[in-house]
């Protein structure tokens, strides 16, 4: 009851000389409000975009290995009117036979062609691929429904577009039900898909490898329907002259079983399919080293943002230590008759520390309040994601504790120094 009693006792004398100074209270606490609060705003900025980051990379999915066909690079010899390269059929039915356990889906191609309904065309890309792609592709039915296996069977004549399509081409009229025209063909429209809240993507010039500023905007069809119509010859007309690139399959996802056997999959499918073709013209991209890397760029990113918000704390720190010696030296005829009515060393250190640290704990639950209210302001203002962590709170928190003590020591220890006698005689 008595050490009870000691407490609030000290905690009372020393609330009383910071309220006796309530505007110098305040801007000293300034430093550690503005710390605490930047500590807790810039991580929860930095992870809300690190966040984001992650969550597209996870919908790639994290067992998944992407398989594209990438045009070599010419290699200075004779031009050829048609250029063979890319996956094939036949790496599926290998991949399919070395590695049965292995999930094999969503085999595509992307043909470019001119998109037209009634009087508005519109440069697109058909992706060719197959049911089942709206399970791993990131694509969310939003009206009608997705071709299905017995429309690929029957190499049915159906296509479904992306909302940015629908807009472009039918902006007074429901998609579902037009014909539209991939090409010179006709095709149904049956759906409409949202694939991930993209834009539609820029035009790649191919003779450069540029980027023009025409949007290209994307129509799914079935693979075989586009394997009878289209073939596997893909026809490009360029400056009045027109050159042919043979390519089977442009994109192939397979699924691990687990993420553990991601990488060494990776290393056996890419040793399988180097050595059946002769040119590099494949490129493997494993989501789940991509999710590493985030996650790795995100411990980089918050050690940088902590640092910088911590320089505050530090700043803050300082200045409670500058106050607190100027706070002795006003105060020294009062520590002298504090000594001199029998206050011990000790007391005189945990007086002056008492209210360092209380200007620490006001600064930090100042800070925190500051720290959340700034991210939701972001969210809210900038449309940006911002995700406050406990721990932020709890780490921003315990240095501004940590802080008001070691920078309250000092100024504590050369209070208690103070000669009585030569106190007293203070004015």
């Amino acid at each position: 009851m008595n050490i009870l009693y000691k407490i609030k006792r000290i905690l009372k004398l020393g609330a009383s000389s910071l309220v006796e100074h309530k505007l110098r209270s305040l801007l000293t606490a300034l430093g550690i409000i503005f710390g605490v609060g930047s500590v807790i705003a810039m991580l929860a900025i930095g992870e809300g975009a690190s966040h984001e980051a992650r969550e597209q990379i996870r919908s790639l999915g994290s067992t998944n290995i992407i398989i594209r066909s990438v045009k070599p690079a010419a290699d200075g010899g004779a031009v050829s009117r048609l250029v063979s390269y890319g996956l094939t059929y036949n790496d599926v039915l290998r991949i399919r036979e070395l590695y049965p356990w292995v999930e094999i889906h969503i085999p595509a191609r992307e043909l470019q062609f001119r998109l037209r309904h009634l009087d508005v065309t519109v440069p697109g890309r058909a992706i060719c691929t197959v049911p089942w792609a709206t399970n791993s592709a990131n694509l969310q039915v939003v009206a009608g429904r997705f071709f299905d296996e017995y429309d690929m069977a029957r190499e049915q004549r159906v296509a479904v577009v992306t909302r940015a399509t629908a807009r472009r081409l039918f902006p007074l009229e429901h998609p579902v039900g037009q014909q539209l025209y991939v090409g010179q063909h006709a095709f149904a429209v049956i759906g409409v898909v949202e694939s991930g809240g993209k834009e539609p993507a820029k035009q790649d010039t191919a003779s450069t490898g540029e980027q023009s500023n025409r949007e290209i905007y994307d129509v799914y069809l079935p693979i075989t329907t586009a394997q009878h119509i289209f073939g596997n010859i893909i026809r490009i007309r360029e400056s009045g002259s027109t050159r042919m690139e043979l390519v089977e399959l442009h994109q192939l996802t397979i699924t691990a079983p687990s993420e553990a056997e991601v990488l060494p999959l990776v290393n056996s499918v890419r040793e399988t399919i180097r050595q059946a073709h002769k040119k590099a013209d494949f490129e493997i991209t494993v989501p789940l080293e991509l999710l590493n890397q985030a996650e790795q760029t995100k411990r980089i990113f918050n050690i940088v943002l902590g640092s910088i918000a911590a320089i505050s704390l530090l700043v803050g720190g300082i200045g409670i230590m500058n106050i607190m010696l100027a706070s002795v030296t006003e105060r020294t005829r009062e520590i002298g008759i504090r000594r001199a009515l029998g206050a011990r060393r000790a007391d005189i250190v945990i007086q002056f520390l008492t209210e360092a640290l209380l200007l620490s704990l006001a600064g930090g639950l100042i800070g925190i309040a500051l720290g959340v209210a700034v991210p939701q302001l972001v969210t809210h203002t900038a449309g940006l994601t911002t995700i406050v962590q406990p721990d932020a709170i709890i780490l921003a928190f315990t240095i501004s504790l940590v802080i008001g003590i070691v920078f309250g020591i000092y100024p504590a220890i050369r209070a208690a120094a103070l000669s009585p006698i030569e106190a007293l005689r203070h004015e």
